[in-house]
């Protein structure tokens, strides 16, 4: 294919990309799915040439792997800046109102990489570390492919007339059960990106052949435990400190709130992310717990808008790129070794395990509605179904690959490529009408926590 037919199918992408989201509205096909279809279609045609990615080759690998990482990073700021209720570590009454979000965490995230781990280990036949390494790849919901049932933009759940004043501990949202499954999901894939981490650092730890019990140590002692915390603690103090320079600096020229200037929000999470890996921790956490640092500096200026408005053109921009590659990539060899297994793989976490590990955690004692993050039986029900994965998965994928041989290498590519393509699918068609569903609800004001 010529250079000049990569820029016609570039500009034809990008049309498509800025386009589908207000066309699709309506219509239970969602933007990710027409554009993984596109290219799926566009790697059966000449047209497809230099597009496919060999993920056995280590400079594609590579590619996957930065391209992917970027484009979680810059969806982890948006969902950061967009989330309206109130997180503050130092009051705990601010916990409750997340009540769903740590059973998604704590239960759910656990039990789904325990239940295919285990279905891969005793089930399908694979080796203790690749079965641990499937488990953690797939779990996350994805912060990236999830937009279908994300929150809105920064002040989308709170009310035009709700008091300026009021202090950013306080809830001030109003919802619909829609929008506390979203709250849900918006903040589960958030946060479980960088929860996801350390088992993927312990499947590596088993494959090196560490025993599983001194791997397990490590795992607990370091990763889940020292680099989460150093991450989150990252996040909080860059972000706390870009905001007071954002809004209150005494230099007028380094109060970007007062210029306007969004790009800040690009230098916020690179500056997060690459303090928090130097620093030894978990970057992804660090720059989501940035993106709610800054927006706490001032809870409901109009700035925020603006730094998200940016962020989320950018993702929409890397997210078509990572979707085009993928869809070529489907119909260009990446299914190659898929088999039985990985097909029953994809089907049992898509419409059995998720959605069971999700609504055990959110139903044991539940939270009720109205009170902040209750949900009804059919919001618990909605929030389990909707794990995506997506991006999220390469990542992890192309990180542990690129960090020692691992057996089944083809296999665990062709499987999660499927099971991304399966929950595009089967999520992008649900989520216009269930989420439609649970919106025709009354609106109701959010309890006090």
């Amino acid at each position: 294919m010529s250079a000049e037919g990569h820029f016609l199918l570039a500009g034809v992408a990008l049309l498509l990309a800025v386009v589908l989201p207000t066309l699709l509205r309506r219509v239970a096909v969602s933007p990710a799915l027409v554009l993984l279809l596109v290219g799926v279609v566009v790697g059966l045609t000449p047209l497809g040439e230099g597009l496919v990615v060999d993920v056995a080759r280590e400079q594609d690998r590579a590619l996957v792997e930065h391209v992917t990482e970027l484009t979680v990073i810059v969806a982890l700021m948006g969902v950061g800046l967009a989330i309206d209720r109130p997180l503050d570590l130092l009051r705990p009454s601010t916990w409750r109102s997340w009540s769903p979000t740590w059973r998604l965490l704590l239960v759910a995230m656990p039990v789904s990489i325990g239940l295919v781990a285990l279905l891969g280990w005793a089930a399908l036949g694979l080796a203790p570390a690749s079965a641990l390494l499937l488990g953690a790849v797939l779990s996350p919901t994805d912060p990236v492919l999830a937009s279908d049932v994300r929150v809105g933009g920064p002040g989308s759940s709170i009310a035009d007339d709700a008091p300026d004043e009021v202090p950013y501990a306080r809830d001030a949202t109003v919802s619909t059960d829609s929008d506390e499954v979203r709250f849900a999901l918006t903040t589960e894939a958030g946060l479980n990106d960088g929860l996801a981490f350390p088992f993927v650092h312990l499947s590596l730890i088993v494959l090196a052949g560490g025993s599983f019990v001194s791997g397990a140590v490590e795992f607990v002692g370091l990763y889940l435990v020292v680099e989460i915390v150093v991450g989150v603690l990252v996040g909080v103090v860059v972000g706390r400190g870009l905001g007071a320079l954002m809004f209150r600096a005494r230099a007028e020229s380094l109060r970007f709130a007062e210029q306007g200037e969004p790009l800040v929000a690009l230098a916020a999470l690179l500056t997060a992310y690459g303090a928090a890996e130097l620093a030894h921790g978990f970057g992804f956490l660090a720059v989501f717990a940035c993106g709610m640092a800054v927006r706490a500096a001032e809870h409901r200026h109009d700035y925020h808008r603006d730094m998200h408005d940016v962020v989320q053109r950018l993702e929409r921009l890397l997210t078509l790129v990572v979707l085009l590659l993928l869809g070529v990539s489907l119909s260009s060899g990446l299914l190659a070794a898929l088999d039985v297994r990985g097909v029953a793989v994809a089907l049992a976490l898509v419409v059995v395990v998720r959605p069971l590990a999700g609504w055990v955690a959110l139903a044991v004692r539940p939270r009720r509605a109205p009170e902040p993050g209750g949900l009804d039986a059919r919001g618990r029900l909605a929030t389990a179904f909707f794990g995506v994965r997506g991006v999220g998965s390469l990542y992890y994928l192309a990180w542990a690959t690129g960090e020692t041989d691992v057996p089944d290498a083809a296999w665990l590519w062709s499987t999660v490529g499927f099971t991304i393509a399966l929950s595009v699918v089967v999520h992008g068609i649900a989520s216009t009408p269930v989420m439609a569903r649970l919106r025709s609800e009354p609106r109701r004001e959010t309890a006090p926590a």
